[in-house]
């Protein structure tokens, strides 16, 4: 991995915690009020939220509609464009490689998340999808803001299901 790439410090943002607390809201949100698997996602650019987005794929029996995605779309469509340069995606749960695909393609400079998927993240944990080097564009990528916070978000949730 690149190390100008991929940070593991905990030096974020003075507003990255709050923009990470807004994605725990929408996290808690796919849970509670569409018993979504509990993932939320807030894009930023210039200081303003462009896009929003929680997990959709149960209610909208669409595999791709990730918070990542949901995001994005909504992000572009404000936009009027894909690309969506110069933003910074935070997400409660590290992106797969079909969301990492997606965020590459947006050209979204910064992703920050919270935790770490150790079945699929692209972001390092897994897979390196995020982080390639073989990419056109290069994101900056930064875990592990209030991953406690979403990793027992995300057991409880599951614990819940398996009854």
């Amino acid at each position: 991995m690149d190390a100008d790439i991929l940070s593991t410090s905990t030096v974020f943002d003075a507003n990255d915690e709050g923009w990470m607390r807004r994605a725990l809201e929408l996290a808690a949100h796919a849970r509670d009020a569409h018993e979504e698997v509990p993932v939320g996602a807030v894009l930023v650019r210039d200081g303003e939220i462009i896009g929003e987005g929680w997990n959709r794929s149960i209610g909208d029996h669409d595999a791709s509609a990730h918070a990542e995605i949901v995001a994005l779309r909504g992000a572009g469509g404000r936009a009027g464009n894909y690309r969506l340069p110069g933003s910074t995606l935070y997400v409660t749960l590290e992106p797969c490689a079909m969301c990492a695909g997606a965020i590459v393609h947006a050209r979204v400079a910064r992703v920050v998340y919270a935790a770490a998927d150790p079945k699929t993240g692209a972001a390092g944990s897994v897979f390196d999808t995020l982080l390639s080097p073989l990419h056109n564009h290069r994101v900056g990528v930064m875990g592990g803001l209030l991953g406690d916070e979403a990793g027992a978000m995300l057991r409880a949730f599951f614990r819940a299901r398996r009854g």
